[in-house]
This record gives C-alpha cells, sequence and structure tokens, in this order.
C-alpha cells in the first residue's frame, strides 16, 4: 500500500511538472505569435510599405485576383467579405463583378489607398481573428495573400466560416514556397547565404504553409468547409531589371522588408546580386525577364 501511495504521489507530481512544462511553453508561443503580430502590424502600417506594394510587388499578386473572384463565384447580389483587402485589388474585382464588398485590413496606411481605388465598396478597420460582424453575414469570403500575415490562421478561417452562410464559398490565396521555382525561393535563398545572422524575424506561421492542401484542408474542415479546391496560378513580375525582385521585397513588404531594410550595405549588396545571378541563370539574359511568382488559390464551400 505504501509502494503504491508513493507511486501515485510521483505520477501526480510528474503530471503537475508535465502541464506546468506546457503552460510555460504555451506563454513562450503566445509571446512569439505577439512579436510577429507587432512586427506585421508595425510594417504594414508604414505608408511607405503599403505603397511599394501597390505599385511593385502586387504586380504579381494582381495575376492571381481573378482566380479568387471565379473561386467565391462572386456576381450580382453577392455580399461579399474581403479579408486582409490591403490596397483593394480583390475588393475592385469583386465590385466589377457586381457584389456589395466590405472590405476589411488592420492597416490604415492600406484602407486609405484602398479607399480612394475602389469607391464602391466600404472599408473597414478590423481584426480577421476577431471579425465584428453577425454570424451568417455573407455569401462570400476572399483572402488575398493574407493567411500568412495572421498569428493564427485557423481563428481566421474559423471566423470567416462563423459569417459565411451555409453554402458560402472562401478563397484565399498564398505564395508557393521556396521548393517551387520562383522569385520567394531566389529572394530568401540569398538572404539565408548572404544576409546577416543577426537580422531574423520573431517566430510566426510558416509563411507558405497554407499553399499545402495537407496543411490547409483540415484547418478548413475543422472550421465547418467542405468541397475543397486547389489550384495553382502561374504568376509573375514581367521587369527590365533583373534585380527588382529583391527591390519589391525590401520595400513593399513585411517579413522580406524586415529581413532585408536593416541588412548592411554589404550583405543588402551581396543579396541583390544573388538574386540578379538566379534570374540570369535560369531567365536568361534579358533585356526583360519574367520572373515567376506562383500561387496557389484554395477555396472551399460552407456547410
Amino acid at each position: 500500500m505504501a509502494a503504491d501511495a508513493v507511486s501515485a504521489d510521483v505520477d501526480f507530481d510528474a503530471r503537475i511538472d508535465e502541464r506546468e512544462a506546457e503552460l510555460q511553453l504555451l506563454k513562450s508561443l503566445m509571446g512569439d505569435t505577439k512579436a510577429f503580430a507587432e512586427l506585421e502590424k508595425r510594417e504594414w502600417s508604414e505608408p511607405g510599405v503599403a505603397g511599394a506594394y501597390a505599385r511593385g510587388f502586387s504586380k504579381a499578386s494582381d495575376i492571381v485576383v481573378p482566380h479568387l473572384v471565379a473561386a467565391v463565384d462572386a456576381g450580382p447580389d453577392t455580399d461579399a467579405l474581403d479579408l486582409c483587402c490591403g490596397h483593394g485589388n480583390v475588393t475592385a474585382d469583386l465590385v466589377a463583378a457586381g457584389a456589395r464588398v466590405i472590405g476589411l485590413d488592420f492597416s490604415a496606411a492600406m484602407l486609405e489607398l484602398a479607399r480612394a481605388a475602389v469607391p464602391g465598396a466600404r472599408f473597414v478597420a478590423g481584426n480577421a481573428m476577431q471579425l465584428s460582424f453577425r454570424d451568417a453575414s455573407f455569401d462570400a469570403v476572399t483572402i488575398g495573400f493574407g493567411i500568412p500575415h495572421v498569428p493564427e490562421p485557423p481563428r481566421v478561417l474559423a471566423e470567416a466560416r462563423r459569417v459565411l452562410r451555409p453554402g458560402g464559398r472562401i478563397a484565399f490565396s498564398t505564395w508557393c514556397g521556396p521548393e517551387v521555382d520562383g522569385a520567394l525561393g531566389y529572394v530568401f535563398g540569398a538572404i539565408g547565404s548572404h544576409g546577416s545572422p543577426h537580422i531574423v524575424l520573431p517566430p510566426g506561421p510558416g509563411a507558405n504553409d497554407y499553399a499545402d492542401p495537407e496543411i490547409a484542408y483540415p484547418v478548413l474542415e475543422a472550421a465547418g468547409f467542405g468541397g475543397f479546391r486547389c489550384e495553382v496560378v502561374a504568376s509573375s513580375w514581367q521587369v527590365d531589371d533583373p534585380g527588382l525582385a529583391f527591390d519589391f521585397f525590401r520595400d513593399g513588404t513585411a517579413r522580406g522588408g524586415a529581413l532585408l531594410r536593416p541588412q548592411p550595405e554589404a550583405h543588402a549588396r551581396a543579396i541583390r546580386a544573388a538574386v540578379v545571378e538566379r534570374v540570369l541563370e535560369n531567365h536568361g539574359e534579358g533585356p526583360e525577364w519574367t520572373v515567376p511568382m506562383p500561387a496557389v488559390v484554395i477555396s472551399a464551400r460552407a456547410i
């Protein structure tokens, strides 16, 4: 009996210690997520970053917009919510399709651009992980490259399902990862080889996680979606400078910019030179280049 009691006490103490370790880990992860969220909000709140994205980087994301709009069957009498709307390129095509559209973003700088570009939509500031809209308010939800920029993508997808009517559709886009030939791999590979080891990002969700159906579909299913579809879009940049991919990431993105803008000059030159080398090697000697920036559009139906 005594031995059994001692064993039970030890087991109980071990479970307490294990639970305490789990709580400490969760606290650590929450801190990491908070730092990531602060970085995203800080970077996208800069008018210079928002404007550079709209002028340059978005030339690749613009190619994906019609695929998002088609994936949610947007048309007249569609009530659509464009989450993480940015400067309004997806919103504009939803309006052109005849939909009644609300665009939501956390960046005042992006919303200013969107309101000027798409007067036919309503734009609001908000948190995609905690929407203020009533249940079953919309027929369609689009998220144009916003999933990588939120601390907890499953919460965004769950909120999207909450505000969708049964049968409504969601579609979101994500850039393919560096394993697929394209500018993202060129730039981040060059950062890994030539960037300062002292410049790092806070831990956060993987930038390309939700391009993988094996990750995206289970999260969508848990949120209450079915009828999944996945489409790869051959988006790209048409450039007359083989180093513009570096410039686009440095000037007009959050993660890339946070890694590239603080680089010492020698490191920045080496990174850009490595990007130029990859573009010339893979896409010819110019004088113009089509630099791939492939994307994935994943869509589903609310059930």
